[in-house]
């Protein structure tokens, strides 16, 4: 049978990694917390998964144990200079992820990208040829709105907003949603929202459980019933540059993170 080209597509699609976009332009509310440990929950659970650490920052690539030497080839080598992804890829970071590392060499990519043909599609362009290899891409994003987090709405399928149980949880979130539509309209119709994360949760306090309720009258269903526990382990983690699966595989992050993967297979 001849395929159409409709059908030819789907087929295409079908092969390729979801790519989730991690993103909150406020800092401090466990987003590479959540990108290293839901990378490792989904290997753990037998999925090929690619990290993209595309903070400058470069919490996500220590927290996998990476060391960002100076001459490390990271994500800015694609970006910037055309390196193909696969050049970029450290292999085997913990079960089942891969990660393309970040660098303080990507924090010029803000500027330098602003004189790029396409510069908003640098990272999809970028992926495009490794996303057969993977089920998931996890995009780390930097707290800001600048050129490294519009590549990532553009590269993204879904997007997952972590929120710190905390005062002004919702404070800045109307100027991401605001760029997530732009985006959505402009550059990457099928853009949408997989999640919002509660993270830093303690059920203990009225006010943890006073801010899920005003996320949930904000965002309805979209908020994913796993909530990430304040856990001293899981600050912990990062400084041995390991994931909660492999510093604390029983405490209550690494199971927290173990159900959030779950949810994220369950919602596609």
């Amino acid at each position: 049978m001849i395929q159409t080209s409709t059908e030819s597509n789907h087929a295409t699609e079908s092969n390729h990694a979801v790519v989730l976009v991690i993103i909150n332009q406020k800092g401090g509310v466990g987003k590479s917390t959540t990108a290293v440990n839901l990378a490792a929950s989904l290997g753990e659970l037998g999925k090929a998964v690619l990290l993209v650490d595309l903070d400058p920052q470069g919490n996500a690539t220590s927290g996998l144990g990476v060391e960002k030497a100076q001459d490390l080839q990271c994500v800015y080598e694609g970006l910037i200079n055309d390196a193909e992804a696969e050049k970029l890829i450290i292999r085997g970071v913990t079960p089942g992820v891969d990660i393309i590392p970040a660098t303080i060499n990507l924090a010029g990519a803000e500027v330098e990208l602003m004189n790029e043909y396409a510069r908003e599609r640098r990272l999809a362009d970028l992926l495009q040829p490794v996303r057969p290899n993977y089920e998931y891409i996890l995009v780390d994003c930097p707290p800001s709105l600048g050129q490294l987090t519009i590549n990532g709405l553009t590269a993204a399928d879904h997007l997952i907003i972590p929120i710190q149980c905390e005062f002004f949880a919702l404070e800045g979130l109307t100027k991401l949603l605001e760029t997530e539509k732009i985006v959505k309209t402009r550059m990457n119709r099928d853009l949408d929202i997989l999640g919002v994360l509660m993270t830093m949760y303690d059920g203990r306090t009225s006010l943890a459980n006073q801010v899920v309720e005003e996320v949930k009258a904000h965002f309805g269903n979209t908020v994913f019933k796993t909530k990430i526990p304040r856990a001293v382990r899981l600050a912990e983690a990062p400084s041995y540059g390991k994931s909660i699966l492999a510093y604390d595989p029983k405490g209550k992050g690494a199971t927290a993170y173990r159900e959030l993967a779950k949810e994220v297979i369950d919602r596609g």
